[in-house]
C-alpha cells in the first residue's frame, strides 16, 4: 500500500481480522477508504483475502496494541499520511474472579482497552484538529455502565472509554473533529473463547450479528453522532441500567458471568433470588469486542 500517493481519504480500524472491526473494515472499503488494518492475530482471520477484494489501497499490520512496539508498527505503515478516520475496536476481556487473574493479563485488557487507545486517539487527533477534519469512531460497550463481577477489568475499561468518548466529543465542538461511541450488547466474535468464558450463561447467550453492529456503527459515525447503542435491546438495557442499584446489578451479572454459569438456570440467566414486591435486577450482558 502506498502511504502518499492515493488521493483517497485514509481509515485506520484496529482489531480488523474479525468480528466488528472486520466488519467495519469492510464497510470503509466499500466506501471508497483506503485502510490500515491491524489485529494481534491477523492470520486467525479472512481480512486479507476479504478487505483485499476491494479496490482500494489496504495495508496490514500484525500488532499487539497493548505495547509500545506494536504501537510503534502501527504508525510506521501510517507514515506521514493524514488520517481521516481512526476506527478504534481493539479491546478483549478476562473472565474469572479478579483476585484469581494473572495480573499481567488484567493489565494486558487495560493497556488494550484503554492505554492503547488513548494513544492512538491522542496521535492522530492532534493531526484531525489542526486540519480541522476527522473522524473518530471507538467502540465501547453496554458493559460499561454495569459493574460485571467476573469481568471486573474488563467492564471497568469500558466505563473509562464511555466516559472518555462523551468528553473528547465535547472537547471537540467546533472544530470539524466527531467523536463517536459504538456501544454494542453481546455479538457473535471471539470475544468469550479469548476471554476463557465459555462456559457462562451469557457466553450461550444469543447474540448481535457483528455485520449489523458494526454498520450501525459506521453510518452513526458518517453522521456525526456522539454514540449509538447497536439495538432496541441494547438502548433498553442502558437505560434500566442507569436506574439499578449498582449492587444489583453486579449480583445479577455474576449468575451470568461466573465460570460454569451455564450450568445453572432462572430468568437471565441464573436463579431468581428476588422477594416478591422487590425488583429484578436487568438482564444486562457484558458486550465481546
Amino acid at each position: 500500500m502506498s502511504t502518499t500517493t492515493s488521493e483517497r481519504p485514509l481509515v485506520v480500524v484496529t482489531s480488523a481480522s474479525s468480528g466488528i472491526g472486520f466488519e467495519t473494515a469492510c464497510c470503509c472499503a466499500a466506501h471508497r477508504y483506503d485502510l490500515v488494518i491491524t489485529a494481534h492475530e491477523l492470520s486467525t482471520g479472512l481480512a486479507g483475502e476479504t478487505v483485499g477484494e476491494l479496490e482500494v489501497d489496504v495495508a496490514f499490520v500484525e500488532a499487539d496494541l497493548a505495547t509500545p512496539v506494536g504501537l510503534d508498527a502501527l504508525f510506521d505503515i501510517i507514515g506521514d499520511r493524514p488520517v481521516d478516520a481512526l476506527l478504534a475496536n481493539a479491546g478483549h476481556g478476562l473472565g474469572r474472579a479478579f483476585l484469581d487473574q494473572d495480573f499481567d493479563e488484567s493489565r494486558h485488557v487495560i493497556d488494550t482497552d484503554t492505554n492503547g487507545t488513548l494513544y492512538l486517539v491522542r496521535s492522530v487527533g492532534v493531526g484531525m484538529r489542526n486540519r480541522g477534519n476527522g473522524r473518530f469512531l471507538i467502540t465501547g460497550s453496554i458493559a460499561g455502565f454495569v459493574p460485571d463481577a467476573f469481568e471486573a477489568v474488563h467492564n471497568g475499561s469500558k466505563a473509562l472509554i464511555a466516559s472518555f468518548s462523551f468528553a473528547l466529543r465535547n472537547e471537540l465542538q467546533g472544530s470539524g473533529v466527531t467523536v463517536t461511541c459504538l456501544m454494542p450488547g453481546v455479538t457473535d466474535t471471539h470475544f468469550f473463547r479469548r476471554a476463557d468464558m465459555l462456559d457462562t450463561k451469557v457466553a450461550q447467550a444469543e447474540k448481535d450479528d457483528p455485520a449489523e453492529v458494526a454498520r450501525i456503527g459506521f453510518h452513526a459515525m458518517l453522521d456525526g453522532e456522539g454514540d449509538v447503542e447497536s439495538g432496541w435491546e441494547n438502548k433498553v438495557q442502558v437505560a434500566r441500567a442507569n436506574v439499578t442499584p449498582a449492587a444489583m446489578l453486579a449480583e445479577q451479572q455474576r449468575k451470568i458471568a461466573e465460570m460454569g454459569s451455564d450450568r445453572s438456570h432462572g430468568s437471565c440467566g441464573g436463579p431468581t433470588t428476588s422477594t416478591p414486591g422487590t425488583p429484578s435486577a436487568p438482564c444486562i450482558e457484558s458486550f465481546p469486542t
